[in-house]
């Protein structure tokens, strides 16, 4: 098989600069690598009122269909749902999924979200809300100041899947802040950041314990993780 192409989306409130440590190690492994900024995600100043799921799925199939070879989707929290998605539209050019500290996500993220836009939030709130583990305070800082307030209308639509080859599809989940074992329980709770699990006949659980970026708290260890996937698929 050809050398996958590397596809790498960020999830809430980044852009492909969120890659910006990943990408030239898997680089200089030898792969080929696209750093994703979903619509609506560009800057502060972007219109994203209108931005739907829907949008954020056809920018990843887009993706997809230009890299001119299978491709390995990597996809990191918020974008596990239209990754997901993706997976489904094209799942003939996708040799390998890889959802890092996410899993494959089913239905609205929140339907009763009801503003335009969720911004990032407060740095108390967001360090109650997840794990920032390995993060430094320059990590936390431009974080801050590059964040895009995450499109409300992508929260709240749900997409509907119809082509069950993505089930075939190799998948590894990258267990940063959650242990595997607390992810599979996720998916037995019936959680709907995971629930594409329940139905995926090849998932890998690998644990690497670090914060819910780990792009930025480990960032080599998380492009040897996605270029082992890659080089996998290659052998298939």
């Amino acid at each position: 098989m050809t050398n996958p192409h590397i596809i790498l989306v960020p999830g809430f409130w980044l852009g492909a600069w969120a890659w910006d440590e990943v990408t030239p190690v898997l680089q200089e492994s030898g792969h080929e690598v696209t750093a994703l900024t979903l619509p609506g995600l560009e800057s502060v100043e972007s219109e994203s009122s209108q931005v739907t799921m829907e949008d954020h799925i056809a920018a990843i199939v887009e993706a997809v269909e230009a890299a001119g070879a299978p491709v390995v989707l990597a996809v990191h929290s918020g974008a596990g749902f239209p990754g997901y998605a993706a997976t489904d539209r094209v799942p003939e050019k996708i040799v390998a999924a890889v959802y890092v500290d996410t899993g494959p996500g089913m239905g609205a993220m929140d339907p009763e979200f009801a503003d335009d836009a969720y911004p990032l939030p407060a740095a108390e709130q967001l360090a109650e809300q997840e794990n920032l583990d390995g993060l430094t305070e320059a990590h936390l800082a431009s974080f801050r100041e590059r964040a895009v307030p995450q499109p409300g209308a992508a929260l709240r639509e749900a997409v509907e899947l119809h082509n069950e080859a993505r089930l075939d599809i190799p998948t590894t989940v990258i267990c940063t802040s959650f242990s595997a074992d607390e992810y599979r329980e996720a998916v037995a709770a019936g959680y709907g950041f995971v629930k594409g699990l329940s139905e995926l006949r090849d998932v890998t659980y690998v644990e690497m314990p670090t914060s819910h970026w780990p792009m930025w708290s480990r960032p080599d260890d998380l492009a040897d993780l996605i270029a082992q996937v890659a080089d996998r698929a290659a052998t298939r």
